[in-house]
């Protein structure tokens, strides 16, 4: 079980999170595509999975962050986006979430400690569905393509 107070955290400081993402893109040499990306459609796709990443965090609700991100996947494809560069913008998004934790909270206690492990392994789990679902939603657009050209 999670403790609530470290999503609430991660919650309410969404918006410096997706900042430090974005930022990150706009200064990595290997994101030349997602760079391309205006700042208010990078802070919007960001904004929503860490404002309601209690929401996403809660059994039985990958379903929905599963359809969701399988349209994002499609939306890169569309947007000639490399499918590489759109994984790495979604693995920024975990690192940035963790490091932000990591700087918040004081791991005095074994407690803090397992709190901060439980969010590892189910944020980690939950963009282990995320990416699946982003690349599903990416390859089915480019066999879409694919058979439109031909």
């Amino acid at each position: 079980m999670i403790p609530g107070r470290l999503v609430h955290l991660i919650e309410t400081h969404s918006e410096q999170i997706v900042a430090r993402v974005v930022s990150h893109i706009r200064r990595d040499p290997e994101l030349t595509h997602l760079r391309t990306l205006l700042d208010s459609e990078l802070r919007e796709w960001g904004q929503d999975l860490l404002q309601n990443l209690g929401h996403w965090l809660s059994p039985g609700n990958l379903e929905d962050l599963a359809r969701r991100y399988e349209r994002l996947g499609r939306v890169r494809c569309e947007e000639d986006i490399p499918l590489e560069e759109s994984v790495r913008g979604m693995c920024l998004v975990r690192e940035k979430i963790l490091d932000y934790v990591e700087e918040q909270v004081a791991s005095t206690s074994s407690m803090e400690l397992y709190a901060e492990e439980q969010l590892e392994r189910r944020l980690g789990h939950c963009f282990d569905v995320l990416l699946i679902h982003l690349v599903r939603g990416y390859e089915r657009a480019l066999r879409k393509a694919a058979q439109a050209s031909a």
